[in-house]
């Protein structure tokens, strides 16, 4: 015969297991992200929304990884292709192409135009490499996937303070 439980103390040890479930996911979980011709991975948190490609009002005189500014439900945000940003070929701007809105918490209001989205990975399932000596401050580690592909980490806080990053002008 089944234990008899009240739904209070159902209800209670769903909430629990939920929330359990839920840290371990979140620390481990990252979304995927391709730019260019590499693969990224950015903490779930560091990414307030990704949403499809809306169109891009050109800033004249700015750098050419500059892609100007969208307007994502009356919000302005400064859209920077992250693939050119890194010296790579400008994204082409098509319906796998995204934005990745950075979190508010970082006070920039940008986003990064990114290639196409991976999906979740759990970093648990990835080799972690030694960071390259010259890799870029925003570089927070480097992995290998079981397929042998590469993946860097995002801190995008330290991109979004990047001097580089700040200045659009020419």
């Amino acid at each position: 015969m089944a234990k008899k439980i009240s739904l209070r103390e159902f209800q209670q040890g769903l909430v629990s297991r939920i929330q359990n479930a839920t840290e371990a996911t979140v620390t481990s979980a990252r979304l995927g992200v391709q730019a260019g011709p590499e693969n990224w991975l950015l903490e779930l948190t560091d990414a307030s929304e990704v949403v499809p490609l809306p169109r891009l009002t050109p800033a004249p005189l700015t750098r050419p990884w500059f892609c100007g500014v969208a307007n994502v439900r009356g919000n302005l945000y400064s859209v920077v292709d992250f693939s050119a940003y890194q010296d790579f070929e400008a994204t082409p701007q098509n319906l796998d192409s995204r934005l990745l809105l950075v979190n508010s918490r970082y006070l920039s209001n940008s986003a990064l135009l990114v290639s196409r989205m991976l999906g979740l990975r759990n970093v648990d399932d990835f080799t972690r490499l030694a960071r390259a000596p010259d890799a870029k401050p925003w570089v927070a580690a480097e992995y290998q996937d079981k397929s042998g592909a590469s993946w860097k980490q995002l801190d995008l806080r330290k991109l979004v303070e990047d001097p580089e990053f700040l200045q659009v002008g020419i």
